[in-house]
C-alpha cells in the first residue's frame, strides 16, 4: 500500500497558495465511488435529467449551505451533488487564516480550500456515523471569467451528461 500511494500524483498545484483569493472547483467524491449521494432521473434532451438527492445528498446538501453561512471569507457559487460525487465552485474573498473549525488532515491543511474541504467532510461524516468519503479531493484554480463560465456549464449540464462522466457507475436497475 506504501508503494501505492508513493507513485500517487500530486493534486495541489505546487507553489500556489490556495488561501489566495479567487475560485476554486472542487470535486470531492465518495469512497469507492459509491452511488449514494443522489440518482439522476431522465434520459436527456429533452426530457433534462434532474438530480433527486438521497439521504446522504440531503445531508451533504445542508451542510454545504450551513458552511456557505458560517465562513466569512469563503462562499459556494454553484453545486451539483451526483450520484457518487460532488463538483463545486468555492470562492475564497479574502486571502489568510478564517478562525473557524481546525482541519483534520496534514500536507496543505492549513489552506483556506482544504479546511473547507475538511470542515464539509467531518460535518457530514458526523450526521452519516461514518466516513462516506475518499481522503482526497481534486482541484482546478479558476484562471479567467472564461474559465469560470465553462466550469459553471459543467455544473448545470452534468446530469445530462452523466451516463458520459469518468465518475459513472452505473446502478443495478441500469444493468
Amino acid at each position: 500500500m506504501g508503494e501505492e500511494l508513493a507513485k500517487r500524483k500530486p493534486t495541489r498545484l505546487k507553489g500556489f497558495d490556495y488561501n489566495s483569493r479567487g475560485v476554486y472547483f472542487l470535486t470531492i467524491c465518495t469512497q469507492n465511488r459509491q452511488c449514494i449521494l443522489s440518482h439522476v432521473v431522465g434520459t436527456g434532451l429533452p426530457d433534462c435529467p434532474s438530480v433527486q438527492l438521497a439521504p446522504h445528498g440531503e445531508i451533504a446538501d445542508k451542510i454545504i449551505n450551513q458552511l456557505n453561512d458560517f465562513y466569512e471569507d469563503i462562499s459556494v457559487d454553484r453545486y451539483v451533488i451526483m450520484p457518487n460525487h460532488i463538483h463545486l465552485l468555492l470562492f475564497v474573498r479574502q486571502g489568510g487564516q478564517s478562525g473557524r473549525p481546525v482541519p483534520t488532515t496534514k500536507g496543505d491543511a492549513n489552506s483556506i480550500v482544504s479546511r473547507f474541504v475538511s470542515t464539509f467532510k467531518r460535518f457530514c461524516n458526523k450526521e452519516y456515523r461514518e466516513n462516506i468519503w475518499q481522503s482526497r479531493f481534486n482541484d482546478h484554480i479558476i484562471r479567467n471569467q472564461q474559465d469560470y463560465e465553462a466550469h459553471v456549464r459543467y455544473i448545470h449540464e452534468n446530469p445530462i451528461r452523466w451516463h458520459l462522466d469518468e465518475l459513472y457507475l452505473p446502478t443495478a436497475d441500469e444493468t
